[in-house]
């Protein structure tokens, strides 16, 4: 799950199959107790034509919690968690070795962390570009770069286009945020 309507289309399908939760939150769900068999196949049946999927093992959970990690980071307004080392973040927050993370994260998704996050920081750039309503500073600060210039670089390396010329195009080039990075 990575936006809000991803939470409530799943507390919707909870909902429709009477599996009681505690709560819900990007790319989490606390179950209060261990669902019937039959609730539980219908309700992943069901989240699955959704394109949605249940987690089981513990490394999948892991690489979800770093992309949600990400995605928050990328899309929030916490200036001080922006200017944070990944690293440093994902360690803390996740309790586990950076290179251990890297490393599954790397082998599951078949890219860096940091591959992932430039892409994903591409794709939020290409969102605020449509919506006009930044300056390429504006937004260059907001995402944490170091410069106008390292955006414009790393945009033009990944899309091939300079932002001025993207914002020109005026076609909706952007991926969904489940096919960054891929």
């Amino acid at each position: 799950m990575v936006c809000d309507r991803c939470v409530m289309a799943i507390r919707q399908e909870l909902d429709r199959y009477q599996i009681p939760y505690n709560h819900i939150q990007l790319g989490e769900v606390h179950l209060k107790s261990e669902p019937d068999k039959a609730n539980l196949d219908a309700f992943r049946s069901s989240i699955e034509k959704l394109g949605f999927e249940i987690l089981d093992d513990r490394k999948s959970a892991i690489v979800t919690k770093i992309k949600t990690i990400i995605l928050q980071l990328i899309r929030g307004k916490d200036q001080v968690e922006l200017n944070t080392k990944l690293s440093v973040l994902l360690s803390e927050r996740l309790n586990l070795e950076y290179h251990y993370l890297s490393s599954l994260f790397s082998s599951i998704e078949g890219i860096t962390i940091e591959k992932y996050i430039i892409a994903q920081r591409i794709e939020r750039v290409k969102e605020l570009l449509l919506y006009d309503e930044l300056s390429l500073s504006e937004i260059a600060d907001n995402l944490g770069y170091s410069s106008v210039q390292h955006l414009s670089l790393q945009f033009k390396k990944v899309t091939g286009l300079t932002p001025s010329h993207f914002k020109k195009l005026k076609e909706n080039k952007r991926k969904p945020l489940d096919q960054v990075g891929r």
